[in-house]
C-alpha cells in the first residue's frame, strides 16, 4: 500500500431520513453537494461515508453501500471518500470493508469493536490493544487501503473518551495502513496524542474532531486536517476559520472564533450524550436536511436543544429556518422540554 496524504477537512456528514425511517437519499445527495463547491474543495474538503454521524451503527449491508454509491456519485473523484467500518462481528467489519472497497473509496474509516461490554466500556485497551489491532489485521489482510482510525475508547481522565497515547503508539507501529488519526480527545489527551503521532517513524495525520478546540490546535501546529460533525451546522464559519488560520491571519482567525463560532461549538460538544443529535438538529436547522430525526433507540432533540441551536447559530451569523417551521416541527413530533 502506496501511502497518500489524508490530511484533508473531512466532514462527517449526518444522514437524512425520510419520517417513515427509510434513507433520505436526494435529500442527502443534496446535503452532501454543499460540501462540494470549487472553494471548499480547493481547501481541501473530503468525505466520510458512513461515519458515527451518519448513523453507521443503525444501517444494515445495503444501506452502507447505498450510502457509499451517492457519495462517490457526487464527488465524482474531486475529493477523497473514506468508507465508515465497524460491526459486531470481526468478519462483519471484513465484509464493510470489502464492500466499500469494491465501489471505490480511497481509504477506510475503522472502529474499534463494538458489541458487549467486555470489548467496549469495560475494555482495558492498554493492557489489551489485541482486541484493536487483530481487527485492524482481519481487515488489511482483506482489503489493503489506507486507514484512519476512530479511536474511542474508555472514558478516561487523562484522554477523555480516545485511545491512550500509549495504544495510539503501538498501533501505528503495527498496522501499516494506518495514515490518519482521528482526534477524539479532550485537550490534555489531545496535546499527548498528538506528540506521539508526530515522533512516530512515518507520516500519520492528525485530523481534528471536536469542534470546540480547533483554535488552540491550530495554534499549537497539531492539526493536519478534520474528521469532524461540526461542518453539518457551521460550514462556513468554520471553513472561514480554518482558512484564516492556514493563511497566517490569527487576527482573522480569532475574530472568526470569537464573534459566536467558540460558544456555538461549546455548546454542541458540551454533552458527547448528545453530540450527534446536536449535528443533526443544527442541520437541519440551516435547512440543510428536511427534519432532524435519528434511528430509535437514538434520541430526537428537545425543545431547549433546538431553541439553544437557533439562537447560537443565528449569533454566529448563519441563517436559519423561519421559527414557525421550528415551533411546528416540535409541536407535532411532541418534543421534550
Amino acid at each position: 500500500m502506496k501511502y497518500e496524504p489524508f490530511g484533508k477537512l473531512f466532514v462527517t456528514p449526518v444522514l437524512p431520513f425520510l419520517e417513515d425511517g427509510s434513507i433520505d437519499e436526494q435529500g442527502y445527495r443534496s446535503f452532501i453537494r454543499r460540501f462540494l463547491t470549487p472553494e471548499y474543495l480547493e481547501a481541501g474538503m473530503a468525505i466520510m461515508a458512513n461515519p458515527e454521524a451518519g448513523e453507521l451503527f443503525a444501517l444494515d449491508y445495503e444501506e452502507r453501500k447505498q450510502v457509499i454509491r451517492a457519495v462517490l456519485e457526487e464527488t465524482a473523484g474531486r475529493a477523497p471518500v473514506l468508507g465508515g467500518v465497524v460491526d459486531v462481528t470481526t468478519v462483519g467489519a471484513v465484509r464493510t470493508a470489502r464492500d466499500a472497497a469494491d465501489a471505490g473509496v480511497q481509504g477506510l474509516f475503522v472502529f474499534p469493536p463494538i458489541g458487549a461490554g467486555d470489548i467496549t466500556q469495560s475494555w482495558d485497551s492498554d493492557k489489551y490493544p489485541e482486541v484493536l489491532i487483530d481487527l485492524l489485521h482481519a481487515i488489511r489482510a482483506e482489503v489493503d487501503l489506507p486507514m484512519v482510525i476512530h479511536p474511542v475508547g474508555k472514558t478516561s481522565a487523562a484522554f477523555g473518551v480516545g485511545l491512550s497515547d500509549r495504544v495510539t503508539r503501538q498501533v501505528i507501529a503495527e498496522v501499516p495502513n494506518v495514515v490518519g488519526w482521528k482526534m477524539t480527545y479532550n485537550y490534555d489527551g489531545y496535546r499527548a496524542v498528538s506528540r506521539v503521532i508526530r515522533e512516530a517513524d512515518r507520516p500519520v495525520d492528525i485530523l481534528g474532531a471536536v469542534g470546540k478546540y480547533f483554535h488552540e490546535n491550530l495554534a499549537n501546529n497539531a492539526f493536519d486536517g478534520t474528521s469532524s460533525g461540526a461542518f453539518n451546522y457551521a460550514l462556513e464559519p468554520m471553513m472561514d476559520h480554518i482558512a484564516a488560520w492556514k493563511s497566517g491571519d490569527v487576527a482573522r482567525a480569532t475574530e472568526i472564533w470569537t464573534s459566536g463560532l467558540a460558544e456555538l461549538n461549546e455548546y454542541v460538544f458540551s454533552d458527547f450524550g448528545r453530540l450527534h443529535v446536536r449535528y443533526k438538529a443544527g442541520a437541519w436547522l440551516r435547512g440543510f436536511i428536511a427534519n432532524p430525526l435519528m434511528r430509535a433507540p437514538m434520541p430526537r432533540p428537545r425543545r431547549l436543544e433546538v431553541t439553544t441551536l437557533a439562537t447560537l447559530l443565528s449569533q454566529c451569523g448563519v441563517s436559519v429556518i423561519d421559527k414557525d417551521v421550528i415551533d411546528e416541527f416540535c409541536d407535532r413530533q411532541q418534543l421534550a422540554p
